[in-house]
């Protein structure tokens, strides 16, 4: 048999392909059934799929049954998130280790339970011996999301309860996925660099003594040095990720999933696979690269005329990447703003002058004020649009020196919190499986025999 290149696309492949695109729906169909495409309306509400105690949104406010845009609101448990975070400031201390107790148990912990916790999630932060050598360091993949997966799935084979639901059991696993993500994460990245790129290879062990956020500096950086200022913030960006309601991708995923009955490896492995998609975990890296074109094609960025061209050239997709998106501007649920995007820009100044990049502030700061008017002129619109979390994570995780390979994985260290907080609520309250309706659209057809098939 001669041989083939497995990983081409070949003309036989190629003929198949055209066969199943020729078979498409008429976008027409979904107003006249009334199908909620993306199971939300033209206004961004979401199709109720579920109840939840975890996280809510609030984006609008209702006044006699009509949907009015307001501030965006974002709540942990029912606590403003925004009131989190100005605790933690206020009070000098890290924050993602008391969301993650608060997102799993349902109120926020004395000092003596958060200390307890720390301790538990600094004990699970071990890997199984030889893991790295066997697993991470064995075929690296060039994406680290794929390399995440792989490693959950992976531990599945090390746990001798893998396949017990029940609520300690699944505890026991969310509390050791939640202490090695940064560890799976940071190691997968090490490898591949060292075997793709021929960089020297360092293993760090963690410490600890450290919060989750200086444990991900410490085991990323050759010297383990970092200062107070960048672990603060990448503290705040994990808590900020950290939850978002059951309505978004991975989270819903993971309800799904979790309905079957399956166990918390496939359950997490399912989210890991959502969240890789550029439209859900990887956006901030697009406004990173957006962002790198931009500082390319404007010359002075002070320049609102100069950088509200470029934009307008965005949309109409003569500039960047040709898509049509000012990425980063947005978002399916909030209207007026993001909270988690104005709360992270209140730090992003002050990291700005630490390292050096204000001009790059005054480009971003430009561009947030000057999308949403040219985005409005431009694109009919149902809601407001504004910046969102996106929009400025990625510019921190680029002043933190993180590679462009962990942006997505950081998101996924923070959101196993959430994830394996709904993964227990789905278990506890021990729903149906979840199985949404599909409409058929298709004519019925009298089959064909093969020789009536020959014959036309």
């Amino acid at each position: 048999m001669e041989n083939i290149n497995y990983y081409e696309i070949t003309p036989e492949i190629k003929k198949l392909a055209d066969k199943c695109t020729s078979h498409t729906i008429n976008p027409e169909l979904y107003s006249k059934y009334s199908v909620k495409r993306g199971l939300r309306d033209l206004n961004g509400q979401g199709v109720l799929t579920g109840l939840t105690e975890i996280g809510e949104i609030k984006a609008y406010s209702i006044d006699e049954l009509e949907y009015i845009p307001c501030e965006g609101q974002l709540f942990y448990r029912g606590y403003d998130i925004e009131e989190i975070v100005s605790g933690f400031i206020k009070d000098d201390r890290f924050g993602f280790e008391e969301v993650t107790y608060l997102l799993l148990f349902g109120e926020l912990p004395k000092k003596e339970e958060l200390a307890e916790f720390c301790d538990v999630l600094a004990t699970y932060r071990t890997l199984p011996t030889s893991f790295v050598r066997d697993i991470i360091m064995k075929a690296p993949s060039k994406d680290m999301m794929n390399t995440l997966a792989r490693s959950v799935l992976t531990l599945y084979s090390y746990d001798e309860k893998a396949d017990d639901i029940s609520i300690p059991n699944v505890l026991r696993q969310s509390i050791q996925l939640i202490s090695l993500f940064p560890l799976l994460s940071v190691y997968g990245y090490q490898a591949y660099r060292h075997y793709h790129d021929g960089d020297s290879l360092f293993i760090h062990t963690p410490d600890p003594k450290l919060s989750t956020a200086e444990n991900i500096l410490t085991i990323l950086r050759p010297d383990k040095q970092y200062t107070k200022l960048e672990a603060r913030i990448l503290d705040i960006a994990l808590v900020l990720h950290a939850e978002h309601g059951g309505g978004n991708n991975s989270t819903f995923t993971n309800h799904v999933v979790t309905s079957s009955g399956t166990d918390t490896y496939s359950a997490v492995a399912a989210s890991l696979g959502s969240l890789k998609g550029p439209k859900h975990g990887g956006a901030n890296i697009k406004v990173v690269q957006m962002f790198e074109d931009m500082k390319k094609n404007i010359r002075n960025w002070e320049d609102e005329a100069e950088v509200g061209d470029y934009l307008h050239r965005l949309l109409n997709k003569q500039a960047f990447d040709n898509a049509g998106l000012i990425y980063g501007m947005g978002h399916a649920v909030y209207s007026l703003s993001d909270p988690r995007a104005k709360i992270l820009k209140s730090f992003v100044e002050k990291l700005c002058i630490e390292k050096g990049h204000t001009k790059e502030f005054v480009l971003y700061s430009n561009v947030e004020r000057l999308a949403p008017e040219i985005i409005a002129s431009e694109k009919k619109m149902f809601k407001g649009v504004s910046a969102n979390v996106d929009f400025y994570s990625g510019f921190v995780y680029s002043m933190l020196d993180l590679p462009v390979e962990l942006y997505t994985p950081i998101f996924a260290i923070a959101r196993i919190s959430g994830w394996s907080a709904h993964r227990l609520e789905e278990l506890i309250n021990a729903g149906k499986i979840i199985r949404p309706a599909y409409k058929s659209v298709v004519k019925r057809k009298p089959y064909i025999s093969m020789e009536d098939r020959e014959n036309n």
